[in-house]
Order: structure tokens, then C-alpha cells, then sequence
């Protein structure tokens, strides 16, 4: 039985033909993608709160004498107010909000506060990114 040397083989000539096509349909595509003008807004409010969340809250109830740092665990580039109510009383950390039109990103989440030891009330933290 004989087998043949060349099996599996390509022409040189034919590789670059194949791989010429193949770069112009991805380079053809990436333009026409580019030039859609899809622009994804990234959300950075809620992954904001995630991390604000967990330096405010200890045991799952809110310290509202931690909200300063809590404040600083905004992203980078970007500045951050959160906002803490309870109980008919309200803590703020951070610069004063510009408003939703310019395009400031909010997200909020329930939660315990501490308002004394051993009193604990529902509350809401509200955090406020904008860039």
C-alpha cells in the first residue's frame, strides 16, 4: 500500500488567496460595524452601589457614620454622592448631584440602618455617579 507524502498539503499560493479573503471580510465587517454608530452606555451606578454597600454596611445593616468611605469606592474618573435615609433623617457623602440631564447615573437599594445601638430602622442608600 502506498500512501501519498503530500496529503493534507496546500498550495502557497492558494493559503494566501484564502487568507486574504478572509482578512478583508473581517476588516469589511469591523467598518461596517464601527460605522453603525452603536454606542453601549456603560451602567456604572449599580456595580457603584454593589461596592458602596459592602463598605457601609456591616452584618447587612448601614453605619451612617461610614458613608465617607463608602463614597470613595466610586470608580475612577468619575465622581459619586450616596445618600443615606432612615427614619425621616438623611446622610449625604460626596459633591452635590448636577442633575439627570447631565447624565448622571442613579441606582438605589433597601436597607437596615443603624441609627443607635440596637436600633436598627429600614432605610434606603441611593448612589449618584456622574463623570
Amino acid at each position: 500500500m502506498s500512501r501519498s507524502s503530500a496529503r493534507g498539503q496546500v498550495e502557497p499560493t492558494a493559503a494566501l488567496v484564502v487568507l486574504l479573503a478572509v482578512c478583508g471580510a473581517v476588516s469589511t465587517y469591523a467598518t461596517v460595524l464601527n460605522g453603525a454608530g452603536y454606542e453601549a452606555e456603560r451602567n456604572v451606578a449599580t456595580p457603584t452601589l454593589d461596592r458602596v454597600v459592602d463598605r457601609l454596611a456591616v452584618g447587612g445593616v448601614a453605619d451612617p457614620t461610614r458613608r465617607r468611605r463608602a463614597q470613595r469606592a466610586g470608580p475612577r474618573g468619575y465622581r459619586v454622592n450616596v445618600t443615606l435615609a432612615a427614619a425621616g433623617r438623611r446622610w449625604h457623602a460626596g459633591p452635590t448631584t448636577p442633575g439627570p440631564t447631565a447624565g448622571t447615573d442613579t441606582a438605589t437599594r433597601s436597607l437596615g440602618v443603624r441609627l443607635a445601638p440596637g436600633r436598627v430602622r429600614p432605610g434606603r442608600v441611593r448612589v449618584e455617579v456622574w463623570s
